[in-house]
């Protein structure tokens, strides 16, 4: 029986290097991508494959905050196993994706989905799944999920709003930032004193 990729990364590792061709559905252009790259937040998210029903959804709902992601400094890619030339026939055939400005990078290698051990390795797709990159380069955000199950960008946004919160607000020593559960863009974030505090929440 096949064995599902082990992922080895962690919380505050380097991203992986990722290079591969990247279809721009608004631009109907190919470039070469590297990600990470510059000083941006990146949001990648992985997808099983194109022209599937659960995908096309996610793409749409990513589209819906893309000016949001955007004007805070974040950059979205969204990756599959298929083809840069899939990529954009789907984009350019299915009523869903066919609004988007979300770059979408080839993997057709399967080198990005086995560096984040999203691979499905009975399927040779990448499993749903979503990672958030800080501007350094640093892994911050990781999950994977059911194929059937779609992504809630919504969330995805608010974890990255928080992300980016806390990396806006460093602490002095003794002290911390931390995004409370349940914690929306524009509410307070909790400001602890590591020693006064404890046993107060």
């Amino acid at each position: 029986m096949a064995v599902d990729s082990v992922n080895m990364i962690t919380i505050g590792d380097k991203a992986p290097a990722i290079e591969a061709d990247t279809y721009f559905p608004k631009e109907d252009k190919i470039r070469r991508v590297k990600i990470p790259s510059g000083k941006k937040w990146q949001i990648l998210t992985f997808y099983p494959g194109d022209f599937t029903f659960v995908c096309a959804t996610d793409i749409e709902a990513f589209m819906a905050k893309y000016d949001k992601f955007k004007e805070n400094g974040a950059e979205i890619y969204a990756i599959s196993t298929d083809s840069v030339f899939s990529h954009k026939a789907w984009a350019q055939s299915s009523p869903r994706v066919k609004t988007s400005s979300i770059p979408m990078i080839e993997d057709f290698n399967k080198k990005a989905a086995s560096a984040y051990g999203f691979l499905n390795e009975q399927s040779g797709a990448a499993r749903r799944g979503v990672v958030i990159i800080d501007p350094n380069g640093a892994v911050q955000y990781m999950a994977v999920f059911n194929d059937g199950l779609g992504k809630d960008a919504e969330h995805i946004y608010t974890a990255f709003m928080g992300l980016k919160y806390m990396q806006d607000h460093p602490q002095k020593e003794g002290h911390m930032c931390a995004i409370p559960a349940n914690w929306r863009v524009g509410k307070e974030a909790l400001e602890i004193d590591v020693v006064k505090d404890i046993g107060k929440l």
